[in-house]
C-alpha cells in the first residue's frame, strides 16, 4: 500500500470569512459553502481544498485548540512576477494581512506571503526571467 496525497485539510474559524478569502484566489467552492460546517474546493489534479469549522473538529476531536496561524501554508504559483503583485495588493486592499510584501528572492522567484482570516501563510510566488532570457 502507497499513501497518495488526496487533500489539503484547514480548519477555519469563520467559515465564510475562509470561503470568500481563497474564493478571490480562485478556489471553486460550491454555492452555500459559508454556512456549511465542511467546506471543499476541487484543486487541478484531482486534489482537494476541504475547511472545517472548529465546531466541526471538536465533535470528533473535543480537546482541539485552534492555533495562532502559521500551522498550515499554501504556496500558489502565479503565472508571472507582475500577478504576484497584483494579487498581492488586490488582498491586502481587500483587508488582508500582508505578511510580507512581493520581492525577488534570491532563489530565483517573486514571492509574497498573506494571511488567510485565520493566519495561515498563504505565498504567492513566481519564477522571475533569467538574467540570460
Amino acid at each position: 500500500m502507497t499513501p497518495r496525497l488526496d487533500a489539503i485539510g484547514m480548519v477555519a474559524s469563520d467559515m465564510a470569512a475562509s470561503v470568500t478569502f481563497y474564493r478571490r484566489l480562485g478556489f471553486a467552492f460550491p454555492e452555500g459553502a459559508e454556512s456549511l460546517p465542511h467546506a471543499e474546493a476541487e484543486l487541478p489534479g484531482g486534489l482537494r481544498l476541504m475547511l472545517d469549522t472548529e465546531e466541526t473538529v471538536r465533535s470528533f476531536f473535543p480537546e482541539y485548540q485552534p492555533g495562532k496561524g502559521g500551522g498550515a501554508s499554501l504556496a500558489l504559483r502565479c503565472d508571472g512576477p507582475a500577478e504576484v503583485d497584483a494579487v498581492y495588493e488586490e488582498l491586502v486592499a481587500a483587508g488582508y494581512h500582508g505578511e510580507l510584501k512581493p520581492w525577488d528572492a534570491v532563489w530565483g522567484q517573486r514571492y509574497a506571503v498573506v494571511h488567510d482570516p485565520d493566519g495561515n501563510g498563504v505565498d504567492l510566488f513566481a519564477p522571475l526571467p533569467s538574467a540570460t532570457e
